[in-house]
């Protein structure tokens, strides 16, 4: 089964990056991926915009809110 891991403006969390990783899943298209741990203990993993990616690094925190289209590095 497929699960979806496109970050949607409803969704509202907050954590530490744990891990990043890139891949071509249909492909054509290169995704950037986090995993982040958060404040509950349990671990999400998202796709975010490469830029994003690119500026963190494992332990920095991410904090989505509702309404927004991405997360941003806190």
């Amino acid at each position: 089964m497929f699960k979806s891991h496109k970050v949607r403006e409803r969704d509202v969390w907050d954590g530490v990056v744990v891990d990043k990783s890139r891949g071509m899943t249909d492909g054509s298209s290169l995704y950037h991926y986090v995993e982040v741990r958060l404040q509950d203990g349990t671990t999400k993993k998202a796709r975010i915009d490469g830029t994003l990616w690119e500026s963190l690094s494992e332990g920095d925190r991410l904090v989505k809110e509702a309404g927004t289209k991405a997360p941003v590095k806190a």
